[in-house]
């Protein structure tokens, strides 16, 4: 449900709120739409739409966050709690936090160069087929396609995309060479970073 409170040449943020075998309720529905467009306007300035989704994860309600914020940048982030409102709070916290991190970057970004975006496609590979591995010729069982933006950035650009997503993996083709390169994050908490086109 898009928020309808618009100041002068301003544009809604489009908001859409659903549960998976729970019923979100108009005073939850609300209350999400009130602290996501207050959370983020608070730190980007025209946020473009933001998705959250309520579903059970045991006896716990499980709330995952997406908000898209410009030219391929999502800022994601999960939380699970017995109450659905501290579920969804934990998790708009986690998102705030994030846009805390890189409000001047992302109030910055249309000062930057324009980002090139090219959609890939990636796989899920079945890891109950790991038995056939071992044969010569074999080949993984695909259980799910999809696709993936690669963006053309730099490797702070990347980084910061990797945090903002919440993805423990991003590939990207990097502006200084036009190789394309990954930063991850590991074990440490530290981020890695992948490239190619610079060998040791």
């Amino acid at each position: 449900m898009p928020i309808s409170v618009l100041g002068p040449d301003e544009i809604s943020m489009h908001i859409t709120v659903t549960g998976k075998q729970i019923d979100v309720g108009d005073t939850l529905r609300a209350h999400v739409e009130e602290r996501i467009t207050a959370g983020t306007e608070k730190y980007f300035g025209n946020p473009i739409d933001a998705q959250i989704v309520f579903s059970r994860e045991g006896p716990l309600h499980r709330v995952d966050c997406s908000v898209h914020v410009g030219a391929g940048i999502y800022v994601k982030s999960h939380a699970s709690a017995d109450d659905a409102y501290a579920g969804f709070d934990a998790a708009a916290e986690r998102v705030e936090k994030r846009l805390r991190r890189y409000k001047r970057r992302l109030r910055n970004h249309h000062k930057t160069p324009p980002v090139e975006i090219v959609e890939v496609p990636t796989y899920v590979l079945s890891s109950e087929e790991e038995s056939q591995y071992a044969v010569e010729d074999a080949q993984p069982v695909i259980v799910a396609e999809s696709t993936t933006d690669v963006p053309t950035v730099t490797v702070s650009e990347a980084v910061m995309r990797l945090d903002l997503a919440n993805v423990p993996v991003l590939m990207f083709r990097n502006r200084a060479h036009g190789g394309l390169s990954v930063v991850y994050r590991r074990e440490d908490g530290n981020i890695g970073w992948i490239d190619p086109r610079n060998p040791v």
